[in-house]
């Protein structure tokens, strides 16, 4: 679970800015929104508002961003070149923190850099404000050294410090995050480095529009109740589907009979792969699973049925269903994940290619449900989704771009509003913030331009 994130000097975050998931005490509705976790409560919803180039996704930018540093896909070059654009102060320092629950502990990682290298890299587990934090690693510049200090019992502890020993004189890189490195040890006194390592890796889940799901047809094809689930949901989105299925083929009717050099490499891979299946694009941009089937290979890929009025059916390939209906096919692992287990969606512009009234119904279904078990998190410019039925006052946030072109972040909960207030109607009315300014757009003359 989420509980906070902090961002500075990063996009277009200059001033250290906090979006969080702790809710206000003194709002209460909707119900069940509240997860308590060793009595630490978090909210299991969140929608963050804003016009366009506000910073929205600057915010789920930076989360992702972060999310590559704690995993080794990223170094901290590449936060050095997201820096706030509008400011060339000398030193750059800038700061990415995330504060959240993992296995039932909550934790506290942190990673700050200047000029493109890491001054600092920490991670505690939390005490929540109520009690010290417990170190489990800081990793500290200072001047030409890095200091590397770890929890007593790892310090007191022979081979531990023969493991510092050998990460320092071998590992350490002032570019690269040691989270991966230390995750991937089998020493006892850094099993918490490994929970929030899979934290990031795991439990994270980051969508962006152009997110693609990896190998859905092969989840569908072994993943009976994922599959009893995909196929419940996309009956009730009522755009005509009755099935959505996996369909199989030899790998000589792809390659075609002939083309024996093409099949051997692509059993050539399959025999390096360690995934056990390959994915590959198909001549009309579908996503085609290779994957093992008793002696041979065969490749997988999906076909959804629709019906019309009259009771006809017809099976159609991914590259002729429109664009919201494979945004929708994208979400199925999100509504699963996010109903069933205790993960983190975060879902830059929600409703992109998806009806305003589908998105809706899709919030509130998740919204209404006392059973969920994660949390989701998204960008949004739906204002049809501003309805106090569906969000407590806390679980709304807006990102406003301020005079010298940073971002700032707030919540509805700060203006103190009547629960019966309607929020939408506010919101378009300017009264939060957080809206275009398009006072000059009437004056624009576009026939000016014209050269014909």
């Amino acid at each position: 679970m989420l509980i906070r994130l902090v961002i500075q000097n990063v996009y277009s975050f200059f001033e250290s800015k906090e979006f969080n998931m702790l809710p206000r005490p003194k709002i209460r509705t909707p119900e069940g929104h509240k997860y308590t976790l060793n009595g630490l409560e978090l909210l299991k919803l969140s929608a963050v508002y804003g016009a366009n180039a506000a910073g929205k996704s600057n915010l789920v930018k930076a989360l992702g961003l972060l999310q590559y540093l704690a995993t080794g896909a990223a170094t901290s070059s590449k936060v050095h070149e997201a820096h706030f654009k509008f400011d060339d102060a000398t030193p750059c320092k800038q700061v990415l923190a995330v504060e959240f629950v993992q296995e039932g502990k909550p934790y506290y990682y942190a990673v700050e850099i200047t000029d493109g290298a890491i001054a600092t890299e920490e991670l505690y587990r939390s005490g929540l404000g109520k009690a010290a934090d417990v170190l489990i690693f800081e990793r500290k510049k200072m001047g030409e050294t890095v200091h590397l200090t770890f929890s007593d019992a790892f310090e007191k502890d022979a081979e531990s410090r023969m493991l510092k020993s050998i990460l320092i004189h071998e590992f350490l890189e002032p570019q690269e995050t040691i989270l991966p490195w230390l995750a991937n040890r089998q020493n006892p006194y850094l099993n918490e480095a490994k929970a929030a390592f899979q934290w990031f890796s795991q439990t994270l889940q980051i969508i962006n529009p152009e997110t693609k799901v990896n190998a859905l047809s092969l989840r569908l094809d072994t993943d009976q109740p994922f599959k009893s689930f995909a196929n419940d949901l996309l009956c009730a989105y009522g755009l005509g589907i009755s099935k959505i299925d996996v369909e199989e083929m030899p790998l000589k009717e792809i390659f075609g009979e002939n083309n024996e050099a093409a099949i051997s490499a692509v059993r050539k891979k399959m025999g390096e792969t360690k995934n056990g299946f390959l994915t590959i694009p198909s001549r009309t941009g579908d996503e085609l699973i290779i994957a093992r089937k008793n002696d041979d290979f065969v490749a997988k890929h999906l076909t959804v049925t629709q019906s019309n009025k009259g009771g006809n059916e017809a099976a159609f390939n991914i590259d002729e269903l429109s664009d919201g209906t494979i945004r929708l096919l994208d979400f199925l692992p999100l509504f699963q994940g996010v109903a069933d287990r205790p993960k983190v969606y975060v879902v830059d512009e929600l409703e992109r290619s998806i009806h305003p009234s589908l998105a809706k119904e899709l919030v509130t279904k998740f919204s209404h449900d006392k059973d969920t078990k994660g949390q989701l998190i998204f960008t949004t410019h739906e204002s049809n989704l501003l309805d106090q039925s569906i969000f407590r006052q806390d679980e709304v946030w807006f990102a406003e771009k301020s005079p010298d072109g940073s971002t700032d972040l707030y919540s509805l909960s700060d203006f103190k509003e009547h629960h019966t207030i309607d929020i939408r109607k506010g919101y378009l009315n300017g009264r939060y913030g957080a809206v275009p300014f398009l006072a000059n757009l009437h004056e624009l003359n576009w026939h000016a331009y014209d050269t014909h």
